[in-house]
């Protein structure tokens, strides 16, 4: 569905906005450590209810949102390249130059959050530039290398579950290293936090995104996925893709189903506990890296066929500004929560069960979507969505309608 006025496809910014509240609830659940909890922090959040409320945010939110905005990312790119194309213009410079601008954006945001996705999106970025030009069946052959995670076996080979800086284990949450980060973030001034997550928060970040975790190469195989689904021009007129859209589905739902159960096969038979120094373990975590993988699949493909449903679509137009706005409300949101969490802010982390953890989350979500709504109806962008725009282009937007 198409905006006439704007010629903004507004099915894409619902989708972006939904797929950054998931991504909201997983990161105030995780209390914005980005890092494995050590026991300590954890005991708040030991009871049955907690722990069942946890594993349904892990088992269908966490790495599936974040899926769908890195899909919704090299879509935005095709979009932005295919505009240019036909005004006759090469998008390829100044591509570059955005992403140097978001590298700068989210290295700001990465000093309140070490998770920040965005210096990961910026580096990656360029590297779509060439694609745009290469058939569908080489985008997605090289994507498939990419999300069955070649790249992740060959970094297991390289260090195995160690760091490529010397760390200890990222896996292990009582070890001096991490703990000490927790207690920054526990009793830290904002400047302790801030310089912390700029250096050692940064390469915390960089071990977790090469090593057998593969955040790193799965996020460009999703950057594919996205410029094959623009250049596929799913989501315009996506009524007339209905069928389509059920093969996938169905596809995508009996692939998860195998992919759990030989997860679960295979971590059977595998050496306890569970470390990642053996082959089996990091076999394991990439064929459950498959499952969700599926699992983002049948949520993007249930998103499209529901959104067009009257019943629906004004579930999911709540959505549509938190998504245009998706730039300013990520960062924001990260601020909001480290507040918080954070010893510099209200201190709560580690003194809330998970119940209000979520009811933080969903009350953050609805607040910054209400918010986006009344502020796009007297300006055209977010804050942070101008200054980026302005700054790509050279010269200040408009801004106030």
């Amino acid at each position: 569905m198409e905006n006439k006025t704007s010629n903004r496809i507004i099915v894409i910014d619902a989708l972006r906005g939904f797929a950054l509240a998931g991504v909201c609830l997983v990161h105030m659940n995780e209390q914005y450590i980005a890092s494995p909890p050590s026991e300590s922090l954890m005991e708040v959040t030991n009871t049955i209810f907690d722990q069942i409320l946890g594993g349904i945010i892990g088992f269908f939110i966490v790495g599936k949102f974040f899926a769908l905005f890195s899909i919704l990312f090299g879509l935005s790119f095709f979009i932005q390249m295919n505009s240019a194309s036909k005004r006759n213009e090469n998008f390829g410079l100044r591509f570059l130059w955005r992403a140097f601008l978001l590298l700068i954006i989210g290295y700001i945001h990465q000093l309140f959050y070490k998770g920040d996705i965005l210096t990961i999106y910026a580096l990656l970025a360029p590297f779509l530039i060439p694609f745009y030009r290469v058939s569908n069946k080489w985008i997605l052959l090289v994507s498939g290398l990419f999300l069955i995670s070649i790249p992740r076996f060959i970094a297991f080979a390289i260090l195995g579950n160690e760091s490529a800086f010397g760390h200890p284990s990222i896996m292990d949450g009582n070890s001096a290293t991490n703990l000490a980060y927790i207690a920054t973030l526990k009793e830290g001034s904002i400047t302790e936090v801030l310089i912390t997550n700029g250096t050692q928060g940064m390469l915390h970040k960089i071990d977790f995104q090469i090593g057998i975790f593969a955040r790193f190469y799965m996020t460009f195989g999703y950057f594919l996925i996205g410029l094959w689904l623009g250049k596929i021009s799913l989501f315009q007129n996506i009524t007339e893709k209905r069928l389509l859209l059920r093969k996938w589905l169905k596809r995508a739902s009996i692939f998860f189903l195998i992919a759990l159960a030989l997860t679960a096969g295979i971590f059977a038979i595998s050496p306890q506990p569970v470390d990642f120094k053996s082959w089996l373990h990091v076999i394991g975590i990439n064929i459950f890296d498959w499952s969700n993988i599926a699992l983002t699949g049948i949520i993007l493909c249930g998103f499209l066929l529901l959104y067009p449903n009257k019943k629906w679509i004004r579930f999911f137009s709540f959505f549509e500004s938190y998504g245009r706005m998706a730039l300013t409300n990520y960062v924001l949101q990260s601020i909001i929560g480290t507040f918080l969490l954070f010893g510099w802010g209200l201190g709560l982390i580690g003194k809330l069960q998970t119940v209000y953890l979520v009811i933080i989350a969903v009350v953050l979500i609805i607040i910054q979507s209400v918010i986006s709504k009344f502020w796009l109806q007297k300006f055209y962008f977010g804050p942070l969505e101008w200054a980026w725009r302005s700054a790509t282009k050279g010269k200040i937007q408009r801004f106030r309608k």
